[in-house]
C-alpha cells in the first residue's frame, strides 16, 4: 500500500492526484447494491461476509475510487449490548430498551469482540477482491454519537434527550461514554488486526452540541479511543454540523480531520493547522445538478486546496440514494483529472 494515493494523503505527502472516495459509495443509489439488498435485509446484510464484501468491492470497480470503506453500519457495536437494536423498513434503526437512568448504564453487557466477528471476516474478504493497490477502510461510530442513539432510543433532530442526560448526570454520561469506548476500542483492533489500512470515525451528530459541552464530556473520551491508535493507521475523524467544533475534535486527535459542507474547507484547513490531513468537503446535493455545474463546484474545492499535501476529496456526508451512479463516476473522474500534479 505504500503507493496508495490515498493513504499519502493521510500522511500529508506528496501525491500525483487528489485521491477520492465516496461516504456511503457502497449504497442504494447504485443497482447492484439494490439487487444484493432484493435478497437479504439490511442487518443480514451487514452480517453475512461474502455479500459486505462484495458490495465493498463493487463499489470500487465502478467508481474507480482511491479507497475501498468496508459495508457495515455504525450501530452494529450496540447490539451486544442488549439494547434491542432494529432495523425498520422507512423508519431506520431504533432502540428498543433505550438509556435513560445510570441503571440504564449498568445493566449494558459488555461487548466481546468476536460478537463483531462478522465485520473483520468481511475485511479480510474484501481485501482479497479489492484491485491492486486499493486499501480498505474500517469504521465505527464516535463515542458521542453512539450515545446519542442509545439515549434517543433512534434519531433524533435536537437530541435534547442526550444533551440533558449530559447536564442532569454527568457521571452516568463519563459512564456511558466509557463503556461505548471499550467497545470501540476492541472492535478497532479487530478491524485493523483483519486488515483494514485506516479508520474513520464517523461524529455525525456531534455539532448539536456547544464547544464547551464538547471539550469537557467528549474530548476526553475520543481521545482516550484514538490515542492507541497512533502511529498504527491512519484515522480519519469525521463530524457533521462541526464548524464550532473543529479545533477541539483536532485536538481529540486523528490524522485526517473531516469537513462537512458548511464550511470553507481553507478557511477551515487554517484554522485547524496545516500539520494534520483534511477530508472533504462536497454538498451531496451537487451530485444532483447538471456536470458542468458539479466540475465548477469540484474544481472550486479543489482551489480551496491548493495542491497542499494532505487533502483526501470526499463528500461532506453520505452520498444521497437519488445520486445518478454517472455523476458520482464523473465526480471521481474530475477529481483525478483538475488535481493532476
Amino acid at each position: 500500500m505504500g503507493a496508495s494515493p490515498f493513504l499519502a494523503a493521510c500522511r500529508r505527502e506528496p501525491v500525483p492526484y487528489t485521491p477520492v472516495w465516496i461516504m456511503r459509495q457502497a449504497g442504494r443509489y447504485m443497482p447492484e447494491y439494490r439487487a444484493v439488498r432484493a435478497r437479504l435485509g439490511f442487518l443480514e446484510l451487514c452480517k453475512t461476509p461474502d455479500a459486505a464484501a462484495e458490495v465493498t468491492v463493487t463499489a470500487v470497480e465502478r467508481l474507480g475510487v482511491d479507497a475501498a470503506i468496508i459495508f457495515a453500519d455504525i450501530l452494529l457495536v450496540l447490539e451486544p449490548m442488549g439494547v434491542g437494536l432494529e432495523f425498520t423498513k422507512g423508519d431506520g434503526p431504533a432502540i428498543q430498551r433505550p438509556v435513560r437512568t445510570a441503571a440504564d448504564v449498568d445493566r449494558l453487557s459488555a461487548v466481546d469482540p468476536g460478537a463483531l466477528a462478522f465485520v473483520a471476516e468481511a475485511i479480510r474478504r474484501a481485501k482479497r477482491g479489492l484491485p491492486s493497490g486499493i486499501p480498505l477502510i474500517g469504521f465505527a461510530g464516535a463515542p458521542f454519537t453512539l450515545a446519542s442513539y442509545l439515549i434517543e432510543g433512534g434519531g433524533s433532530d435536537d437530541y435534547v434527550r442526550t444533551r440533558a442526560f449530559l447536564h442532569a448526570d454527568p457521571g452516568a454520561w463519563d459512564a456511558l461514554m466509557h463503556r461505548i469506548v471499550q467497545a470501540l476500542a476492541g472492535y478497532l483492533d479487530s478491524q485493523i488486526a483483519a486488515g483494514a489500512d485506516a479508520i474513520q470515525l464517523f461524529d455525525s451528530w456531534v455539532g448539536c452540541l456547544s464547544p464547551q459541552d464538547y471539550r469537557a464530556h467528549v474530548l476526553p473520551h475520543v481521545r482516550a479511543l484514538l490515542e492507541p491508535l497512533r502511529g498504527r493507521v491512519p484515522v480519519i475523524h469525521f463530524g457533521t454540523g462541526t464548524a464550532g467544533l473543529l479545533e477541539a475534535m483536532r485536538a481529540a486527535g486523528g490524522d485526517v480531520i473531516g469537513l462537512d459542507w458548511r464550511v470553507d474547507l481553507d478557511a477551515a484547513w487554517a484554522r485547524i493547522g496545516h500539520d494534520v490531513a483534511i477530508q472533504g468537503n462536497l454538498d451531496p446535493t451537487a451530485l444532483l445538478g447538471p456536470l458542468p455545474e458539479l466540475r465548477r463546484r469540484v474544481a472550486a474545492i479543489l482551489g480551496r486546496a491548493a495542491g497542499r499535501p494532505g487533502h483526501v476529496f470526499n463528500l461532506g456526508h453520505g452520498i444521497l440514494p437519488e445520486t445518478p451512479v454517472a455523476h458520482a463516476k464523473a465526480l471521481v473522474e474530475m477529481v483525478h483529472e483538475l488535481s493532476a500534479r
